[in-house]
């Protein structure tokens, strides 16, 4: 035990490891009814700042991560186009996790009315450089609040009931991949679906 190896003097052979991205991307996942009955409910959020709030509602429709959503510009929010989009890429103000998580994400349902709201507020001042806060802040939110179904679950939970409700609607694996930001077990030919396209599926499991 570690008990053992410190009375002895030894070394913790464990000591600078970490659990793998996987590991710790491992969330139970939020059902359709309970995001619709519970955190979506009205005046469900309305203990939460404005900030936070329109954060973890763009998430229900994006699959975008926290520090994905906050670290978004108001340049990265495009309105006037055909198709509403969150665009998230790396910029001077933060890197993706991968190289493969950079993407175009069409704004439908509460993510869109969010996303006009942080537009018109300016982005997200309180939180661009600050996600662990926002993390620690949302989440304490959800648990106060009995918004949680359980411990588990986290707003991180959000993006996989995002990835739940795609598989749901049998959207295709390529278009998955490519709104998740993850990385496609073969290699990826031509450019992909228009975004015109992609909103016609998202709007199958948009809330």
């Amino acid at each position: 035990t570690l008990s053992e190896l410190r009375r002895l003097g030894l070394d913790n052979p464990f000591r600078g490891l970490r659990l793998s991205e996987k590991a710790q991307a491992q969330r139970p996942s939020f059902s359709v009814e309970f995001l619709r009955t519970r955190v979506l409910a009205p005046g469900a959020l309305d203990g939460l700042n404005a900030e936070a709030a329109d954060v973890l509602l763009m998430m229900v429709n994006t699959g975008g991560g926290l520090a994905e959503v906050c670290g978004a510009r108001v340049e990265d929010i495009d309105l006037a186009g055909p198709v509403p989009a969150l665009r998230i890429e790396a910029h001077a103000g933060r890197a993706l996790k991968t190289g493969h998580r950079g993407r175009v994400v069409p704004l439908l349902g509460v993510s869109l009315e969010a996303a006009r709201r942080r537009v018109a507020a300016g982005g997200f001042p309180r939180y661009a450089a600050s996600p662990d806060s926002l993390s620690a802040t949302i989440n304490k939110f959800l648990r106060e609040n009995d918004l949680r179904p359980t411990p588990a679950h986290t707003a991180y939970s959000l993006r996989h009931s995002f990835q739940d409700r795609m598989i749901a609607a049998e959207i295709p694996e390529r278009i998955q991949a490519d709104l998740m930001g993850h990385k496609l077990a073969r290699p990826r030919y031509g450019k992909g679906a228009s975004l015109e396209h992609v909103r016609d599926w998202l709007v199958k499991v948009a809330l």
